[in-house]
């Protein structure tokens, strides 16, 4: 009896020390639940912030992240960050584009099981959000932002749009960035296309948790990562973009143009469909960023893909 017990004994010992080196479960993926907002420099705030208030409709508030920084909001999740261009930025206007989560230090956790290069620890705004910025494979800096657990309402009803439905970027290499963006991430194929049916300029994947999007403006330029040297400002400001929702880009337009909100702006000289099949319009910040108007349903038939996602809404 006395030797049953003891080997019961070794064998539940032997048990917790292998359990005790077990290695720990890896943390699983937290949500992304949509866009957050866009970091962009600015050489003159001034008339950034007149672009942003007056021909946007943004909601000017203070920066609870960056103290000379500057946001101006759609709605309660949703802005685009000014901030004060530093020196050395050449032609670059584009500091982030940032992705709400509902869990930042378990989205940090969760790359660094990954042997993603993270922070020590996530960071806490005076507003009670959290986040915390990484680069992906090409270097463009991402942050993934928690919102606060009460949010500020915010009214701007002279929003052209409240809901910015996706951000874009220069990309040199797709299957680079998907290394990231769709395998550790979890984005999803909505969409892609191109200026013609037998060239991919643009590639559009959702979140894994919203519709909304992350568009790869992919350069037909010297690839490796970083921009060009041969890239002008403009064609820079092009790929780096962001897009605010509508129901009805005609009527946006319409909005925009009769209200004499487009004086002083770098714009398109109407509304067209894009290869997507979706009525756009784009307009351009005082240093170049485009803003793009875009339908949240196509209306003709799309070129080169099918939709593999449903459309965002309002």
């Amino acid at each position: 009896m006395q030797s049953r017990i003891m080997v019961v004994a070794a064998l539940f010992a032997f048990s917790l020390a292998s359990a005790a080196q077990l290695p720990d479960k890896a943390p699983a993926r937290p949500k992304i639940t949509g866009i957050s907002h866009i970091a962009v420099y600015t050489s003159n705030p001034a008339v950034t912030e007149h672009f942003y208030l007056t021909t946007v409709g943004a909601v000017k508030e203070s920066d609870p992240e960056n103290a000379n920084g500057v946001r101006y909001a759609v709605s309660a999740t949703q802005f685009v960050e000014v901030l004060p261009l530093p020196d050395g930025a050449g032609i670059n206007r584009l500091d982030h584009t940032a992705w709400n989560t509902d869990d930042a230090e378990a989205m940090r956790r969760y790359l660094g099981s990954k042997a993603w290069k993270v922070p020590g620890q996530v960071e806490k705004a005076s507003d009670g959000s959290r986040w915390f910025t990484v680069t992906d494979p090409e270097g463009n800096k991402v942050e993934f932002v928690q919102p606060p657990a009460t949010l500020k309402p915010v009214a701007a009803p002279n929003a052209i749009g409240h809901h910015i439905i996706h951000v874009g970027f220069l990309v040199h290499s797709r299957t680079t960035e998907d290394t990231f963006w769709r395998d550790l991430l979890g984005f999803r194929p909505y969409w892609y296309g191109g200026m013609d049916d037998t060239k991919v300029d643009w590639v559009s994947q959702q979140t894994p948790d919203s519709h909304d999007w992350l568009e790869y403006m992919l350069t037909s330029g010297p690839s490796g990562t970083g921009i060009p040297s041969n890239m002008s400002q403009h064609t820079l400001g092009v790929l780096d973009h962001f897009s605010i929702g509508e129901d009805s880009v005609p009527a946006a337009f319409q909005v925009l143009s009769q209200g004499s909100r487009l004086t002083g702006t770098e714009h398109d000289s109407g509304p067209k469909i894009g290869k997507d099949g979706k009525y756009q319009f784009n307009l351009y910040d005082p240093d170049g960023i485009r803003v793009e108007t875009m339908n949240f349903h196509a209306t003709e038939k799309p070129c080169c893909s099918a939709f593999t996602a449903d459309d965002p809404a309002e």
